[in-house]
């Protein structure tokens, strides 16, 4: 599969419907980006967006397939077996994407659970140790991607929209977290040793 030519093919059915890219990528629901990316050849479309462009420049999905037009159109047939293959395809990654989801919700409920736990166990030592916070602190950050790129996957955000959120979680996410760290490392301890003077210094 020549994906030069199949780019090639692609830019220039669009020329010939007089659109731009980021009109073809409103109809398709992607970014422009992606349209590039297909005309240039550095990626190609999903198969189910191949038959959805197919249909759309009304064009056989053999001549996308090897970037030639052709003079004889698809058949039915073949049409049909492609729309079940995509379907199958689509069913198979729905599943895989669901167990990817719930394995980033857990990661994230994980590593917030086990930050709450780790403060409230060592946050009263002033020599408390870096490396389970970080350890925490990038869990979390994984999760946080997981659970984006399942958004995405299953339709729900755009990927540039994905990008933007996944940017926006992670900051606060490292935010909060080095708050916590700073309260619990310099703050608490001058705190309770305040208390602890103020009592006599009986605990």
């Amino acid at each position: 599969m020549d994906q030069i030519k199949i780019g090639s093919l692609l830019k220039e059915l669009r020329n010939e419907h007089n659109l731009s890219q980021e009109q073809l990528a409103e109809k398709f629901n992607v970014s422009s980006r992606s349209i590039s990316r297909w005309e240039n050849g550095n990626t190609m479309p999903d198969i189910s967006i191949m038959i959805e462009l197919a249909d759309f420049y009304d064009i056989d999905i053999r001549e996308l397939l090897s970037g030639e037009r052709k003079s004889d159109k698809m058949d039915k047939n073949l049409k049909e077996t492609l729309v079940m293959v995509a379907d199958y395809t689509e069913e198979e990654k729905a599943k895989i994407l669901k167990k990817v989801y719930i394995c980033g919700q857990g990661t994230l409920i994980t590593s917030v659970l086990s930050m709450i736990l780790y403060f409230i166990t060592y946050g009263r030592d002033t020599g408390i140790v870096l490396t389970p916070f970080l350890l925490i602190l990038a869990t979390g950050i994984f999760g946080i991607n997981t659970v984006m790129a399942g958004l995405q996957l299953k339709g729900k955000m755009s990927k540039a929209r994905n990008k933007k959120l996944i940017g926006i979680s992670v900051a606060i996410w490292v935010t909060i977290a080095v708050i916590i760290l700073f309260f619990m490392t310099f703050i608490l301890p001058k705190i309770l040793f305040n208390i602890y003077v103020a009592n006599g210094g009986v605990v």
